[in-house]
């Protein structure tokens, strides 16, 4: 009897799927022109949606101090994602751009890619999100 219960035991446990590893992704912005605003900091796990506001993954605000901004994403499974930010220094929490979609705010985006005369593609902003979690940072360039 006791071998039977041992068994059963054994059973549900192995038929229980492994949890899913939850890895944390910082993003630390650096160079800001100024603490007026804030920093929109989104991260995509999808190529079809990046770096457009309603392919996010999640979306955090941070407030600016000394020049710089962080976030922490919490959770995530370890893969790839991307990372767009923008300096909301007016505090509408939009980006704002001029004629031509000639952007008015200062951007970026993870891995050092960069915009001519469009945004990069995920691909080129692509980061790894390894088990373990890992720290970004992001250069404004002006």
């Amino acid at each position: 009897m006791r071998q039977m219960f041992l068994f059963i035991v054994l059973a549900i446990g192995l038929s229980r799927p492994a949890a899913v590893a939850a890895a944390d992704l910082t993003v630390v912005v650096t160079s800001l022109a100024s603490d007026e605003g804030d920093v929109h900091i989104a991260i995509y796990d999808d190529p079809a949606g990046f770096p457009k506001g309603d392919g996010m993954l999640f979306e955090i605000q941070s407030r600016i101090k000394g020049g710089v901004a962080s976030a922490t994403f919490t959770s995530l499974e370890p893969g790839h994602y991307a990372v767009a930010i923008f300096h909301d220094a007016n505090a509408n929490d939009e980006f704002d751009q001029a004629i031509f979609g000639i952007p008015l705010e200062d951007f970026g985006f993870s891995n050092e890619a960069t915009a001519v005369f469009s945004a990069p593609s995920f691909e080129e902003a692509r980061i790894r999100l390894p088990p373990k979690g890992t720290s970004i940072t992001i250069a404004i360039d002006h």
